[in-house]
C-alpha cells in the first residue's frame, strides 16, 4: 500500500518566493508559468526519478511516451476554486502530462467534479481528451512525481515559489481553495500566506471538512479554504473517504466561490 498521503512531513527553512527560482515576478500569466514550471530541473533526485520511471515505464503503458517533466496545474486562468493536491502520480500525470490524469485518484477525483456540474466529463484519461473545468484549476505544492509518492521537506520548500506565484496571478479571481490531504495543507498555508492571504496562529490544523476564512492582506476578497482526505486509493478503498464526502466538501467550495452547481443531476456544466 502506498504511503499515507494525509501524513505530515515536518517544515525545514522557508524558502523566499523569488529564490532558488529567479525571474518568476515577471511571469504575467499561467500560460507561461505553466511553460516555465514544466521546464523546471531544480530537485535533482526528482528529475532523476521523473525520468527513470518514463524510460522504464509500466507494463501496461510500455507502448505509451511518457511526459516525464514537472506538471503544471490545469484548468482557467479565471479560476474561482483551487483544488490543492500533492504531487504527480508516477503513472498519472507524469505519464500524461495533466494533473490527476491517468490514474484511480483523478477517477475520483473529475468524477465529483463532474458530478456537481464543475466538469464537462467524469472522466480523465490524456491530454486532448476534452475534458474542461468550470472556474476549477487544479494544482499541486510539488510538481514532479516523488519517489513513494513522497517529497523531502527541501523539494516541498524548492516547490514553493511556483505555488506562490500560481495564487499570485489568481487573485484577482480565486476566491475559495479545497486541500487534499495533511501533506497539501501544511505546503498551502505558508503559500497562501506568502500569496497575500493571512493564515490564523496557531496555524489551522488539517482535517476533513476543515473550514477556515483567509483575511487578504492586500485589501482584497476574503478566502476560503477547506480540508479534504486525499483521493488516494489508500482512503478510496478503505472508505475512509466516499464520493459523497467528497461531493459535500466541493459543493461547499464552489458555493464559497460563487460557482453555480449542479442541482438537478451530475454534468450539468454551469
Amino acid at each position: 500500500m502506498p504511503p499515507d498521503p494525509e501524513a505530515t512531513v515536518p517544515f525545514g527553512a522557508v524558502t523566499p518566493p523569488t529564490l532558488p527560482l529567479p525571474g518568476l515576478g515577471g511571469l504575467r500569466d499561467l500560460p507561461a508559468l505553466d511553460h516555465r514550471i514544466a521546464d523546471c530541473r531544480a530537485c535533482p533526485r526528482l528529475v532523476e526519478w521523473r525520468e527513470a520511471v518514463a524510460r522504464e515505464k509500466r507494463a501496461a503503458f510500455a507502448d505509451r511516451t511518457y511526459w516525464g517533466r514537472p506538471v503544471p496545474g490545469f484548468g482557467p486562468a479565471d479560476a474561482a476554486l483551487l483544488v490543492v493536491g500533492l504531487a504527480p502520480a508516477a503513472h498519472g500525470g507524469n505519464r500524461t502530462g495533466r494533473m490527476f490524469t491517468g490514474d484511480r485518484s483523478g477517477d475520483v477525483l473529475y468524477q465529483a467534479l463532474y458530478d456537481v456540474g464543475l466538469a464537462s466529463q467524469p472522466t480523465s484519461v490524456a491530454v486532448g481528451d476534452g475534458l474542461e473545468l468550470y472556474g476549477v484549476r487544479v494544482t499541486a505544492p510539488v510538481h514532479c512525481a516523488p519517489p513513494a509518492n513522497r517529497p523531502t521537506p527541501g523539494e516541498r520548500d524548492m516547490c514553493r515559489p511556483w505555488l506562490v506565484r500560481e495564487l499570485r496571478l489568481l487573485r484577482p479571481t480565486v476566491r475559495a481553495v479545497v486541500v487534499l490531504g495533511a501533506f497539501g495543507w501544511q505546503a498551502a498555508l505558508p503559500a497562501l500566506a506568502e500569496a497575500g492571504w493571512t493564515v490564523p496562529r496557531p496555524r489551522p490544523v488539517f482535517a476533513h471538512g476543515a473550514r477556515v476564512c483567509l483575511r487578504d492582506g492586500e485589501g482584497g476578497d476574503d478566502l476560503t479554504v477547506l480540508g479534504c482526505f486525499h483521493v488516494s486509493q489508500r482512503n478510496t478503498f478503505t472508505g475512509r473517504l466516499t464520493p459523497a464526502m467528497l461531493r459535500r466538501v466541493l459543493g461547499e467550495a464552489a458555493e464559497a466561490a460563487g460557482l453555480a452547481t449542479d442541482t438537478d443531476g451530475p454534468g450539468g456544466g454551469p
